[in-house]
């Protein structure tokens, strides 16, 4: 999985500096091409000389070459990367990446990165378990970064073997995974996301609270998986630039239903992550509703909108997917099982209301899954984006 794939190495200065010329000789010999960058502290421990033998790259470490003052750019680097790794990764630089202090070449380049990027602390248990250190990986984590731990996956929870660097062989098992799970949603999806608005008059509408936030961390997951999104987006202050995602903006209930309509039967599945305004204003004013001199009440009469979920789930192929979201305030999971029958879907994605960080405008949720089986699987508060991960790993399951 790692032929053809262009790496850069991040080396800083720890004692565990060795162990970056055994990575980058298993990352080659697994066909990768290798630059690596190194902090003046990094070459404290291993000299430039012996990492250049390796990779056959000049390795970089200044924003100019000593010997004819050429600029290093950090930015050709971030275009140039499939992926970043910073092995091994200090308190120090993991502080710097935190808060975004780019005072040497390696930071500036990680903040230029397009691509994923993958970190392995290392440092004394002390520091490693030091509130602030925790703090700054959990920055790291909540900015879509992966952290290598021994022993642990990307994220774990128990201290046991932390703070040294993971093995190389087990940095590169991890990077492996990561590029196989990366290209093997090679599907067409259709994702709905945000909220809707229904106008009342030209200066005001009916909405929700909705961010859009959780549907387009699916549709960025969906697309590093190698995924082809078509993404139908409420009014949202959110930009999206992957290639893999086309992008379709709306506004209305009856516009977003619209284009899923047409969309949907071209696609292998779809989830629908939006926040649909259930009702709509019967009439729509053309001139700006004014306040009555008498302050007498103004009623408003409302009509149903297209229910998006149960529409598709009546057109949906035996060779298609369908998965819904439920935000429930009270009688959470006879509410989502309901609706998952009612509209045909293959599983729910419950949150609610009641849960301190889940819903509209945070960072994070907390989910349950539930299948058309009745089967529950709850999962733990995690980052929007650690969330979308859970459920496209679910939704591969019903596909692959």
């Amino acid at each position: 999985m790692l032929k053809g794939k262009k790496i850069v190495l991040g080396i800083t200065g720890s004692i565990a500096a060795y162990k970056a010329a055994y990575l980058s000789r298993a990352l080659i010999k697994k066909g990768a091409e290798v630059q690596i960058v190194i902090t003046p502290a990094g070459k404290e421990f291993i000299t430039p000389v012996t990492l250049s033998a390796l990779t056959q790259k000049p390795v970089v470490s200044e924003f100019f070459t000593a010997n004819d003052g050429t600029w290093n750019s950090h930015v050709d680097l971030g275009l140039w990367a499939d992926l970043m790794i910073i092995a091994p990764a200090t308190a120090a630089t993991i502080g710097k990446m935190a808060c975004g202090i780019a005072d040497n070449m390696l930071i500036t380049t990680y903040l230029s990165m397009k691509a994923p990027i993958f970190i392995a602390p290392a440092m004394d248990l002390d520091m490693y378990k030091h509130p602030s250190t925790q703090q700054n990986i959990e920055k790291l984590k909540s900015y879509g970064n992966y952290i290598i731990e021994p022993a642990s996956g990307y994220l774990a929870s128990s201290l046991e073997g932390k703070g040294r660097m993971e093995e190389p062989d087990e940095i590169v098992k991890h990077l492996e995974a990561f590029f196989e799970k990366q290209n093997q949603l090679t599907k067409k999806i259709l994702i709905t996301a945000g909220p809707t608005y229904e106008k009342l008059d030209p200066v005001r509408y009916i909405g929700n609270y909705s961010s859009g936030k959780m549907g387009f961390a699916l549709a960025e997951e969906c697309a590093k998986r190698g995924a082809e999104v078509v993404l139908i987006t409420g009014p949202v202050n959110i930009s999206i630039d992957h290639p893999n995602i086309k992008r379709i903006d709306i506004e209305s209930a009856e516009e977003m239903y619209k284009q899923a309509m047409t969309y949907f039967p071209q696609t292998n599945g779809g989830i629908l992550c939006a926040a649909v305004a259930d009702y709509k204003p019967a009439d729509y004013r053309s001139e700006k509703i004014k306040r009555e001199t008498n302050n007498e009440e103004l009623n408003l009469s409302l009509v149903p909108n297209p229910d998006i979920a149960a529409s598709l789930g009546k057109i949906k192929k035996e060779n298609q997917f369908l998965v819904g979201f439920a935000l429930e305030t009270n009688n959470e999971i006879p509410n989502a099982i309901a609706k998952l029958k009612k509209k045909n879907l293959d599983f729910i994605v419950l949150n609610s209301l009641q849960d301190k960080g889940a819903g509209f405008r945070t960072d994070t949720n907390k989910i349950s899954i539930i299948s058309f089986d009745g089967k529950k699987e709850d999962f733990e508060l995690k980052t929007k984006k650690e969330v979308a991960t859970d459920i496209i790993d679910k939704v591969s399951e019903l596909i692959l």
